[in-house]
């Protein structure tokens, strides 16, 4: 069975200067650490949430 998976493309769009260390925690656990980086992820649970988590810092497209 080939079953496809949903990912989300996730991109910083600002800095996390300032930001405080569970938030710029989170964004390397996304792999993001630089403004315009862009990761696919898969569409889990546990990547929503860290996406919900720094929503101000990140853009999301794929999402329904």
């Amino acid at each position: 069975m080939s079953a496809t998976r949903k990912t989300l493309k996730v991109t910083q769009v600002a800095s996390a200067t300032g930001r405080t260390r569970d938030q710029r925690a989170t964004l390397v656990g996304l792999g993001l650490n630089k403004i315009n980086r862009t990761r696919e992820l898969e569409d889990t649970p546990a990547v929503r949430g860290m996406i919900a988590k720094v929503r101000h810092l990140v853009r999301v497209e794929g999402e329904d």
